[in-house]
């Protein structure tokens, strides 16, 4: 279970990289929540518009390199860090708490090295915090929405992978400091962000997922 790192009003808090009070993420969300006719509803919306709809840079080879959740819209590409923002903008802008979740997976062949990956996580009324992955699904990757199961787009596999048990309201300065320093997807993808990882973040799965350019 994921454990938030701030009160839960900080989830909500408009904030450099998470801009939801820009005026197009408000429009792009009211839009998102016509359609909604209840929590769950809206939050498989926003979910599913930025992993369908906002393409991931590394897929689809694509620049530039965006970080604010603005830029991520209207770019309609980021990495995985930046596809969380947008999410968690969208979803701040309807009123629901959403924070910034971390997984550190291997690279590429189930192997050092590793890199962070970025991921979101959404309080729900009836389950409480809810891990989902709005990174974009492509072979081998099958994220979705289906609470109160987590279907995230990797799995833990090896020793040295990780679930990184926070909840930030804010982007980690690892990961803000890469998405800064590269201005193209190419560079981006050969500076990827890691952390050292603690006892308590030490955990493994069971299953083979591809995990090249999260």
């Amino acid at each position: 279970m994921p454990k938030h790192t701030a009160p839960l009003a900080a989830y909500l808090a408009p904030s450099l990289y998470i801009d939801w009070q820009n005026p197009n993420i408000l429009a792009k969300a009211a839009q998102l929540a016509e359609t909604s006719h209840h929590e769950e509803s809206l939050v498989k919306a926003c979910f599913e518009f930025v992993r369908d709809h906002i393409k991931h840079s590394a897929d689809y080879c694509l620049n530039p390199i965006t970080s604010k959740a603005s830029e991520v819209l209207t770019q309609e590409t980021g990495f995985c860090y930046a596809k969380s923002h947008l999410l968690a903008a969208l979803l701040r802008a309807n009123q629901i708490p959403t924070g910034l979740c971390y997984q550190r997976l291997s690279i590429r062949d189930n192997k050092p090295p590793f890199c962070l990956h970025g991921l979101n996580a959404v309080y729900l009324q009836q389950y409480g915090w809810y891990r989902l992955d709005p990174r974009g699904n492509k072979a081998e990757v099958d994220a979705q929405f289906c609470p109160p199961f987590e279907k995230l787009a990797f799995p833990i596999t090896i020793d040295g992978e990780a679930d990184l048990a926070e909840i930030w309201p804010e982007p980690i300065p690892q990961v803000v400091d890469v998405l800064q320093q590269h201005s193209s997807y190419q560079q981006l993808l050969a500076n990827l962000p890691d952390l050292p990882l603690i006892a308590s973040h030490r955990r493994t799965a069971g299953r083979y997922s591809a995990k090249n350019e999260i």
